[in-house]
């Protein structure tokens, strides 16, 4: 029984938690956050005879030693502080997107990661892009991988949504909390283009702006400042390149997601939450008669927020520490989404074209 403190006890925690409390082999044993209201709906959750120690401070976990494993849940900004503490433990993590708000900080958790590995050889630390783990995306990777579409050379994601939800003290409304739009929410996009692709960025070009979202709200005398819609290109090193289309104010939609992977020998698409994937081969197939197929997982014991990407995400987490198998969603796929996030941001603001060594070697 591997035995999960949550870090963070607001809507990702309660997810998380969710998870957790339907997976065989996993147990909660502690929760911290220092909001009293968000801890007391958490331990709400979980069994009555359950023997869940809670806090508002995460370093009361750390010094019970009462987990094997902790879930990083707590607002962006609070990211490094944390998983600094953590990488002087043992204890297994999985940390929620993004994974910090700065490339700098990244690159410090991987540094702390690398020096902590000596010490405690085989722990997980797991970055919570779980958007991989969608099963109709998870289709498109594989049929990519497997060379379904030829040579890639073309992949184009678009997210219409709803507006960012209000979180605890409305901390997601500013830029400096959560790195930006591009970085909180697109850093799952921007993973997914590294891993569909298969190559690294070399340049991001973007436009995007606040035009409809949160205009009117004020909080402190301040208003907020985070991008509500954008297009971002990226160009990677095979000559392959991407395209992101977001919108944040287009919850008037029946697909959120749609993902189309172009190749030399044709295309795939991937439908959510229609949880439909499309193939169509040059040479046998022509507009409007294509295979259509409907993927679902059998897998999936909690749906949750995010079409069961999350638990299937949990259930390769447990696997990873009870099996000492691979971390599928590294401490640098994390760093990368970010700093991808971030060459966004900034090619917005200084409306230019933002090399990727720029990035690695800008101080935000």
């Amino acid at each position: 029984m591997i035995r999960y403190g949550i870090i963070g006890t607001g809507m990702m925690g309660i997810e998380h938690i969710q998870n957790v409390l339907n997976i065989d082999g996993a147990e909660i044993t502690a929760l911290a956050d220092p909001n009293k209201s968000s801890l007391e709906l958490a331990r709400g959750l979980l069994p009555i005879n359950s023997k869940v120690t809670c806090h508002g401070d995460y370093r009361e976990i750390i010094k019970q030693g009462v987990c094997d494993a902790v879930v990083v849940a707590s607002p962006n900004m609070t990211h490094h502080g944390i998983l600094m503490d953590l990488m002087d433990t043992g204890l297994h993590i999985l940390v929620e997107k993004p994974l910090c708000t700065t490339v700098e900080q990244c690159n410090e958790i991987v540094d702390k990661y690398n020096n902590r590995s000596s010490k405690f050889p085989n722990r997980i630390v797991w970055v919570g892009l779980e958007y991989r783990f969608m099963p109709p995306i998870a289709r498109l990777i594989q049929e990519v991988a497997n060379g379904v579409v030829g040579e890639l050379k073309m992949l184009a994601i678009r997210e219409h949504r709803y507006p960012f939800l209000q979180k605890v003290d409305n901390w997601n409304r500013f830029n400096r909390n959560s790195g930006g739009t591009l970085v909180e929410k697109c850093c799952h996009f921007f993973d997914l283009m590294r891993l569909i692709v298969g190559s690294e960025p070399i340049r991001v070009m973007a436009s995007g702006g606040q035009d409809v979202n949160h205009l009117d709200e004020l909080y402190n005398g301040e208003r907020p400042d985070i991008l509500d819609n954008a297009y971002v290109i990226v160009d990677f090193e095979n000559g392959a390149r991407a395209l992101l289309d977001l919108c944040m104010f287009a919850e008037a939609t029946y697909n959120q997601e749609e993902l189309a992977a172009t190749g030399n020998l044709g295309k795939i698409e991937a439908l959510i939450p229609e949880n439909i994937v499309r193939i169509g081969r040059r040479g046998k197939h022509f507009v409007g008669n294509i295979d259509s197929y409907k993927v679902e997982s059998h897998q999936v014991g909690y749906e949750g927020f995010h079409h069961g990407s999350s638990y299937i995400q949990h259930l390769e987490f447990l696997k990873a520490i009870t099996s000492t198998g691979p971390t599928m969603v590294s401490l640098i796929d994390g760093m990368k989404a970010v700093a991808i996030g971030i060459a966004a941001q900034l090619s917005i603001a200084q409306g230019r074209p933002i090399e990727m060594g720029e990035v690695f070697g800008h101080s935000n």
